[in-house]
């Protein structure tokens, strides 16, 4: 027997004779204590954290997780703060990239010598100019603090998965308010748009493939700065 099919009989056993149903439904069950719908299947994991979306504790976490995957975590109290630290941050880049539906903004730190080139969907950069830009800016949809993971989701505010995986510098804006604590939260939040592409970053693009050796920069951002706001 082949792995696959291995992999799969053990689906079929965990399944039984029960006919697959739709999932999200069986969550909704589980969550509140229910009895799953008939032909659904169980999930039994853990649906919440135990502390709440946006709160001191769980942005507390993010943060460890951030600073473990030596990622580079900074603190703005509100959205006029973030111009600033962006403006800090890329003050030596000649170019940066961002999606079309930026806030504008937060580019207002940024000195003359820097040039702002514009991204979206109608009129996408090639991977050449992404190439010789210097960072990227982008916002967020969610946060998950276990994991220390930020996903985008291609919001016109965080654009093409290409202008987050070219540039060696990513300065991701999050609000603490997009901050949860767990993996089946973050899932629920991303289900309302499945169609839209996600990227999972968990701190910089890194590897340690070769003698375990960890090398960074290798299918991604180098740096990965992450602007936490306060909601």
């Amino acid at each position: 027997m082949s792995a696959r099919d291995d992999v799969l009989a053990r689906v079929r056993a965990a399944l039984g004779a029960r006919a697959p149903g739709p999932g999200p439904a069986a969550g909704r069950a589980a969550a509140s204590g229910g009895t799953a719908p008939a032909g659904t299947v169980p999930r039994e994991y853990r649906a919440h954290g135990d502390v709440a979306p946006g709160s001191a504790e769980v942005v507390e976490v993010l943060v460890d997780r951030l600073v473990d995957y030596r990622a580079h975590v900074h603190h703005a109290a509100g959205p006029a703060d973030v111009a600033a630290l962006v403006g800090d941050l890329l003050a030596d880049a000649t170019s940066v990239v961002v999606p079309a539906g930026l806030d504008e903004a937060w580019l207002g730190g940024l000195g003359d010598a820097t040039a702002v080139v514009r991204d979206a969907r109608e009129d996408p950069r090639t991977p050449d100019e992404l190439d010789r830009t210097d960072a990227v800016v982008t916002a967020a949809r969610v946060a998950i603090a276990d994991t220390g993971t930020i996903v985008l989701d291609g919001e016109p505010d965080q654009g093409r998965r290409a202008v987050t995986l070219v540039p060696d510098v990513h300065v991701c804006v999050v609000r603490t308010d997009q901050v949860v604590q767990t993996v089946p939260e973050a899932v629920r939040l991303l289900a309302a748009h499945p169609e839209r592409p996600q990227t999972w970053i968990s701190g910089p693009s890194a590897t340690s493939d070769i003698e375990l050796s960890r090398v960074e920069g290798v299918h991604g951002p180098r740096t990965l700065h992450v602007v936490l706001v306060g909601a």
